[in-house]
C-alpha cells in the first residue's frame, strides 16, 4: 500500500474527513516519526511495533568491479521492530488480546 492508497483508504473509511485533513494528518505522522529517529529517539506504537535507528559502524567494503577497497562511513539505518499483536495477525493468527476477550465473554 502507499501513501496515496493509505490516504484514499481512510478518506473512504471517514466520509465525515475532508481528504486534505486526512493527508494532513497522514504527513504529520510520517513527519514526527522521521524527525524523533533522526534524533535518535525511538518511537512505540502499541500492539504496532517500534521504530528506531541502529548504527552502523564505519568499515571497509569492497567495489564489486575491481575488487578495490573503499571506506564505507558509520551511519545510522531506520530499523523497525514488529509488535506481538502484528506478527500474530500477519500470520494469520488471532491477536492473543482479541482471543482473552472471546474467552472472557
Amino acid at each position: 500500500m502507499t501513501k496515496s492508497e493509505l490516504i484514499a483508504h481512510l478518506a473512504a473509511e471517514n466520509p465525515h474527513l475532508r481528504q486534505p485533513d486526512i493527508e494532513l494528518i497522514v504527513a504529520t505522522i510520517f513527519d514526527e516519526i522521521t524527525t524523533a529517529l533522526a534524533r535518535g529517539d525511538r518511537v512505540e506504537l502499541r500492539g504496532f511495533g517500534a521504530f528506531s535507528a541502529k548504527k552502523r559502524d564505519a568499515r571497509t567494503g569492497r567495489n564489486p568491479r575491481t575488487g578495490a577497497a573503499v571506506p564505507v562511513a558509520g551511519k545510522a539505518v531506520p530499523y523497525f521492530k514488529p509488535g506481538k499483536e502484528l506478527r500474530e495477525r500477519v500470520n494469520g493468527g488471532e491477536p492473543q488480546a482479541a482471543a482473552r476477550a472471546k474467552v472472557e465473554a
